[in-house]
């Protein structure tokens, strides 16, 4: 029979650290964009979804941007669940991520199993770890869940065994949603009951991609002839499957560049992608219909993605791709999701053995046949409606607790969302002056001039704002939500007003620098920082020695102000802002960085250059970025050096 149990996962991470405390004002950093030549060819509903509410900011989701890369041996809460076939574990802390998939009659591991936990800056809000099966929901990218905790729960399955839940709140497009995991007695298929709801009185767009990481020595196999290729040089282009420029891009280890491969699926083809090893051994993934789209990512052997594949784990740990189910054709799309409605489906994921080399459509055929054979495709639409009645059913015994952002949400709404309950005991620090605004109608002054927290945006919470007393407070929050709202005038107001009763500046004054820079006021945006950065410095006069709320408010609010400095020409001030930094914040691989470029811009471009010398890390080092290369090409002629090449594509800087 089916167990779910507690165990303790050990193994090297690097801590998350605090979240960025500044909200995220700017526009979303996001590479999955397409080139406007491209959009004229797409097919008719692929170009409506690709243009339907794309995602432009993070709020109310704040940057995870804390973590560094120094690990230590850590113990992880795992979740397992095992049937005398398969064995799953689950991290419900981050994100519910199945960091294993062990087939017990093989001795197999299915999934790509990273033997570390280091944070990279790949998700949508940052933080997010290479490996195993997440889950993607919210918009095109990384889950801003990839490193945060969700619910989960034993709730009975539809063979009388047992499943485990996980549920939580999606915060970017606020819907609550739940995976169900169980395995039938001798399957050696681990089943996956997925269902978004959307609870409000519009439409909302909706985003699901499943993702599995597989070792990439393996040929990728998918019912289609035809694949989207998009690279990062964003265009996105319909190419042949299995030969593209000459090269079998079926291997990964054949790409040179990272791609993704979005696979045409055709309507009346089963639903499958499978990765097998040279011996025919390996994983398929199936599910319901409605999960249509299928997608490869390969990082490519060339320089940049060699180095990022070495960064996201150990030196010698065998590298890896990815392959994704969703709702979409493609990862650039969003679904809308009516009014007062859900939508569900089911996966399936477990080992196949079939010959991966020959002609593709023999291969194709091969592999299809020995999956219906392991899972016919009814038995699949089966299993969905047997579980749909279960979808409802309530948890019993918790064994993970999630975020109380769902409680509050619930509370406001008075919904009713049967399985999965957000109970008001989740509600925590982060949600207590939103819970006093909902109920009190005011939200409290923060103690000991601490920084203000975060901010919810969604226009029931932003009417509240705007009928509670104004309160510098208050208006600072406000202004975060009209800015959200696209009422960029009237948030700077707001912030105007907040300023001109506030003992605490700094919130504001940053604030209205975003402003100021992305209005292209960058001398005004450069006198704002240097004022938000002094009264902070004063403000954090009385916090005590090491305190790390405080040390990562000067660290966001002083990267900031250096760059708005530099880039008018104002190299004394931004050195002012430097040397009020604390000694471990300089030390940290993303202010070596910025003091490179500083001592650059002073013009002292030996010891510029000495700084890559001393090998720093910048642990948040986002995906695609050129910064790295940009200030190596100023200060050296020589090639950029192989531990600071993360360059994913032609030419890249």
């Amino acid at each position: 029979m089916t167990t779910i149990r507690r165990e303790v996962l050990t193994l090297p991470a690097a801590p998350l650290g605090p979240d960025n405390p500044l909200p995220p004002l700017r526009p979303l950093d996001e590479a999955h964009r397409i080139d406007d030549r491209d959009r004229a060819d797409l097919p008719r509903d692929m170009a409506r979804q690709v243009d339907y509410a794309p995602l432009r900011s993070l709020l109310p989701a704040q940057v995870r941007d804390g973590y560094d890369r120094k690990r230590a041996p850590s113990g992880l809460d795992a979740l397992v669940i095992e049937n005398d076939r398969l064995r799953a574990t689950v991290l419900p802390a981050l994100g519910g991520r199945i960091a294993s998939l062990h087939h017990k009659p093989t001795d197999r591991e299915l999934l790509y199993v990273n033997p570390v936990l280091q944070p990279a800056n790949f998700a949508l809000n940052g933080a997010w770890f290479s490996g195993g099966i997440e889950w993607n929901i919210g918009a095109t990218g990384h889950t801003t869940l990839s490193c945060s905790p969700v619910h989960a729960a034993r709730v009975p399955a539809p063979d009388g065994g047992q499943m485990l839940r996980l549920w939580e709140w999606e915060r970017l497009r606020d819907l609550p949603f739940q995976v169900d995991l169980w395995l039938p007695d001798g399957s050696d298929f681990l089943y996956v009951g997925a269902r978004i709801r959307n609870p409000h009185e519009r439409p909302v767009p909706t985003y699901w991609w499943s993702n599995i990481a597989v070792p990439e020595d393996r040929r990728v196999l998918a019912p289609a002839d035809e694949a989207w290729h998009f690279g990062y040089e964003r265009r996105l282009r319909r190419v042949p499957v299995p030969e593209y420029d000459g090269v079998d891009r079926t291997y990964p280890l054949n790409s040179t560049y990272a791609a993704d491969y979005f696979y045409e699926v055709p309507d009346d083809r089963r639903r499958w992608i499978a990765a097998l090893d040279a011996d025919g051994h390996g994983l398929v993934q199936t599910s319901t219909d409605l999960l249509r789209g299928r997608k490869l990512f390969v990082w490519g052997t060339g320089p940049g993605g060699r180095r990022w594949q070495e960064w996201l784990t150990e030196p010698g740990t065998g590298g890896y791709c990815e392959i994704q189910a969703g709702l979409a054709r493609t990862q650039l799309e969003h679904v809308k999701l009516e009014a007062e409605s859900e939508v569900s489906w089911l996966e399936a994921y477990g080992p196949l053995d079939a010959s991966p080399d020959g002609d593709w459509h023999t291969v194709l055929r091969r592999a299809e046949d020995r999956l219906a054979a392991a899972l016919p495709r009814a038995d699949v639409d089966a299993a969905h409606d047997a579980w749909r009645p279960y979808a409802d059913t309530e948890p019993g015994e918790r064994l993970a607790t999630g975020s109380g952002w769902g409680a509050l949400e619930v509370l406001r709404a008075g919904w009713k969302l049967p399985g999965t309950p957000f109970d008001e005991d989740t509600l925590g620090a982060p949600q207590r002056p939103w819970l006093h605004l909902l109920r009190a109608g005011s939200l409290p002054e923060p103690e000991h001039h601490e920084p203000p927290g975060g901010t919810l945006v969604a226009r029931p919470w932003r009417d509240m704002l705007e009928t509670t007393a104004a309160t510098p407070l208050a208006e600072y929050h406000l202004g975060v939500a009209q800015w959200h709202g696209d009422d960029r005038a009237q948030a700077v107001r707001s912030w105007e007003r907040g300023l001109k009763s506030a003992v605490d500046r700094w919130p504001l004054l940053r604030c209205l620098a975003v402003a100021d820079q992305e209005d292209g006021h960058r001398e005004r945006a450069a006198d704002r920082y240097a004022e938000a950065f002094d009264d902070l410095c004063a403000r954090r006069t009385g916090a005590a020695e090491g305190d790390e709320g405080w040390a990562a408010v000067a660290a966001a609010l002083g990267r900031e102000a250096i760059g708005a400095l530099l880039a008018v020409g104002r190299t004394a001030d931004a050195r002012t802002v430097w040397e009020r930094l604390d000694a471990a914040t300089r030390a940290r691989g993303r202010f070596r960085l910025a003091e490179g470029e500083l001592l650059a811009a002073e013009g002292r471009h030996e010891e510029a250059r000495a700084v890559f010398d001393e090998n720093f890390e910048v642990a948040d080092l986002r995906e695609g970025a050129d910064s790295i290369g940009l200030l190596w090409a100023r200060l050296d002629d020589a090639p950029l050096p192989a531990r600071y090449d993360f360059r994913m594509w032609p030419g890249g800087e």
